[in-house]
């Protein structure tokens, strides 16, 4: 099992089913499942096409595979109530409209949820709100994404490997989400009332299971889950969930925690220097194991004068040799470099910066696709690509004349690692290959369509490489790869639109057909194209291999998984890198959910914390990742905004990959490198607020204002305003529950003259707040983010 839990599996089938919306308690669970059938009101799996209607045009769920009416989360811990299939004309989930679950009063520390909703490509969320014994009330964002993704899958906490249309069977898997929200310290809950989400068009949002987790009087062991990844050769990272459901703060000397079993052999204790009443936070151990074998373990904590010790029984250690089993692959994570390095430069740079136009805003699309636009004209060229290519080009051209043109003249490999430095970023992802299918590093014998044969003819992604390995060695280095070619006729097989084109006419598609001119008719050549048997084998892993092997990289970025090889890739990569002690990461779009470290929404954030990894991408464009002429500069993305985009989605666990797009001759966009050096001085000043932190469990932001935000490391915590802050009377309050204890010392960050502000705590409950002596002239020598650090005594 890859977490422990306190209990035997077996009871779990034994356990009574109370009355709707009592405690489903299996023995020795602090899980409380609840019982929901009396809400059901749609049914979600089936056996069968047409059987069930998760959506309203008959799709659905193929019914789960499961021994017991429960379910355990993989990373939690957290037991579920969950029928599955619950026979023909049966429903089993509720879609939300404002139901109220009155639930055995007691004093619960969290509610985690297993969640999803109807609609392709749409996020659907509402606030969930907690109400107490004292009728006080607490809100959480739940929050789903789609629940079938080919092209960008959102890993779920339970994936299907198919679902039901209403005609037939779809190969592609489909998800149910896990979210978990913390509750009010020291208060009973009564009642818990979901959102209304109803809507058809925008997308229905759909609960399968609410557990709650109890509370009690004390610090306690949620979980104890080994991971996939390594803090040192042969010790794997263990992780160890901690509670605090009591009334008082783990301060002082804090938190010491060491693990024991057979079998096993700790590295070195745990250590949590604060954990507050309402708080979870995550403890990580190193652990030798003498074999793969499943173990029992004793967690011991120790602190304030306490020692206790906690059980958890058939807990499976040992680092696994990677297979193309999904199951194997679904253990892979995203490592914690990149966890912890919250922001990152991506570069669309092709040969589509020759023709660098994509309309401007609003009727901007992305420039990189200028080739597949002007191809699809009228119904899928809202912007106009057809008239701007008459126009500009004639009617006889075609997109490989824009070879020549593509000369990274100006290419300067330093000058571009330098400014991805001086930005603050961590890590950056040039496109190693877009899908027209030119590719800036050497595919070697399976194109030669490629910058060293055309174009520039150099190696243009070994040459940032190198530069990084002699400039900026601390940079982390990504290949953006687009598993799909569009017009590569050994992609016809394999070809596809995204969406029916008899429902949806102007829908996306990769064909693997020559491009046709769209004046003359004549079909396009596919300069540099290598006749391959099979493209998955010959061209897409192959390629995929050398990017990996010969480059080196440390981000496998996939775009449009559709047909792939990526299980036969990540095994073996994920093998070698472990032979070389090098953690790498693959992302949610190499067409295999299992083998994906972390979810990439794109052009989107949250509005509440997401415990699964994710990193956003978009462009300092308004709306373009490769170079478009017709962006003036003061639509740019300017600094401030940036930092607000950044702080933002640091503050809930994810990270941003933020996109430049140079011009043909390798230029960047002046507008774009001072507005990224301007981020980077804030970023120098204020940095240990962002990187290297971890998210607030309790919450992410302050229900009705000011707009602030949450994050903290072991040693401080972090309340970043994303305006500035209103001193009333000299004090600058803070409503919510921060860590803070007598003899913790408060600044104002990076700010001269901002050290050691006075500060206290006033109110209690609901109504609690730290208030921070301030003045207006210390507040005026910041900008951007004014950042409190709460220094841990």
């Amino acid at each position: 099992m890859a977490v422990g839990y306190r209990t035997l599996v077996s009871l779990l089938f034994r356990a009574t089913v109370i009355a709707a919306a009592s405690r489903v308690k299996p023995p020795g669970l602090q899980s409380i499942p609840l019982d929901l059938s009396r809400f059901y009101n749609n049914k979600a799996f089936g056996t069968y096409s047409g059987e069930a209607s998760f959506d309203t045009l008959g799709q659905s769920y193929p019914a789960p595979d499961q021994e017991t009416p429960y379910y355990t989360s993989g990373y939690t811990g957290i037991v579920y109530s969950f029928p599955g299939y619950t026979g023909p004309n049966k429903s089993d989930n509720v879609i939300v409209s404002g139901q109220t679950i009155a639930v055995p009063t007691g004093p619960y520390f969290s509610a985690s949820f297993l969640i999803s909703e109807d609609k392709e490509l749409a996020v659907v969320a509402g606030n969930v709100t907690f109400t107490y014994t004292d009728n006080s009330t607490s809100v959480y964002e739940l929050r789903s994404l789609d629940w079938f993704s080919f092209l960008t899958i959102n890993r779920g906490e339970l994936i299907f490997p198919t679902r039901f249309t209403a005609t037939g069977v779809n190969y592609n898997t489909s998800h149910i989400f896990e979210r978990t929200a913390a509750l009010s310290p020291g208060k009973e809950l009564s009642s818990i009332t979901l959102p209304a989400a109803t809507s058809a068009d925008d997308g229905r949002l759909h609960v399968f299971a609410i557990s709650l987790w109890t509370g009690g009087s004390a610090v306690d062991v949620q979980s104890v889950r080994p991971t996939q990844k390594w803090i040192s050769s042969g010790v794997q990272a263990v992780e160890i969930t901690l509670n605090n459901a009591g009334s008082e703060c783990v301060a002082g000397n804090g938190l010491a925690l060491t693990l024991s079993g057979d079998g096993l052999h700790a590295t070195g204790e745990g250590h949590l220097k604060r954990l507050c009443p309402g708080d979870q936070k995550v403890v990580t151990i190193g652990v030798e194991s003498s074999s793969n074998e499943v173990a029992n373990v004793s967690v011991t904590l120790e602190y304030g004068g306490t020692r206790r010790t906690i059980d958890f029984s058939d807990i499976q250690f040992g680092l696994v040799e990677w297979t193309t089993d999904l199951d194997n692959l679904a253990k892979h994570e995203s490592p914690e470099w990149f966890n912890n390095a919250k922001y990152g430069i991506f570069i669309h740079w092709g040969p589509y910066a020759v023709t660098g136009w994509g309309n401007s805003s609003p009727h901007e699309s992305y420039a990189e696709w200028f080739w597949w636009y002007s191809t699809h004209h009228p119904q899928a060229d809202p912007s106009d690509f057809y008239d701007y290519r008459l126009r500009t080009y004639g009617k006889d051209w075609a997109y490989d004349d824009t070879f020549p043109n593509f000369t990274a003249s100006a290419y300067d490999p330093k000058a571009w690692v330098d400014l991805i430095a001086d930005a603050g970023a961590k890590y950056f992802v040039l496109t190693s290959k877009h899908h027209d299918g030119f590719a800036l590093f050497d595919a070697g014998a399976t194109s030669n369509r490629t910058a060293l044969h055309y174009g520039p003819q150099r190696d243009l992604l070994g040459e940032l490489f190198d530069a990084v390995a002699k400039y900026q060695p601390q940079l982390k280095r990504g290949t953006y790869f687009s598993l799909p070619e569009w017009f590569n006729p050994d992609f016809g097989p394999y070809g596809f639109d995204q969406f029916p084109p008899s429902q949806v006419p102007g829908t996306t598609s990769w064909p693997g057909v020559l491009a046709t001119n769209p004046y003359t008719g004549a079909p396009e050549p596919y300069t540099g194209r290598i006749p391959a048997t099979d493209f998955l084998t010959d061209v897409m892993l192959s390629q995929m291999d050398t990017l990996a092997y010969a480059y080196g990289t440390d981000i496998m970025w996939c775009d449009c998984g559709a047909a792939n090889a990526t299980a036969a890739f990540a095994s073996r990569w994920f093998n070698a890198a472990r032979a070389q002690d090098r953690q790498v990461a693959i992302n949610s779009r190499c067409g295999v959910a299992q083998a994906a470290d972390f979810d990439t929404p794109e052009y989107a954030r949250f509005g509440s914390a997401q415990r699964r990894k994710w990193e956003t991408n978009q462009g300092m464009d308004p709306y373009s990742y490769g170079y478009n002429r017709a962006t003036p500069d003061e639509a740019y993305m300017n600094a401030s905004t940036l930092i607000y985009t950044l702080v933002d989605i640091v503050a809930k666990n994810g990270n941003l990959l933020l996109d430049v797009g140079p011009r043909a001759d390798g230029t960047i966009v002046q507008a774009e490198v001072d507005r990224l050096r301007e981020a980077g001085r804030w970023l120098r000043g204020h940095g240990e607020a962002v990187f290297d932190t971890t998210y607030w469990f309790v919450q992410s932001e302050i229900e009705g204002g000011p707009d602030v935000r949450f994050t903290q490391t072991d040693g401080a915590f972090y309340v970043l305003f994303l305006e500035r802050p209103e001193a009333r009377n000299g004090i600058v309050e803070v409503r919510a529950p921060v860590p803070i204890v007598e003899g913790d010392e408060v600044s104002l960050l990076a700010v001269e003259g901002g050290e050691k502000l006075a500060w206290k705590v006033a109110g209690k409950g609901s109504e609690k707040a730290l208030e921070i002596e301030v003045t207006d002239a210390l507040l005026d020598k910041d900008e951007y983010c004014w950042v409190f650090k709460i220094g841990y005594a």
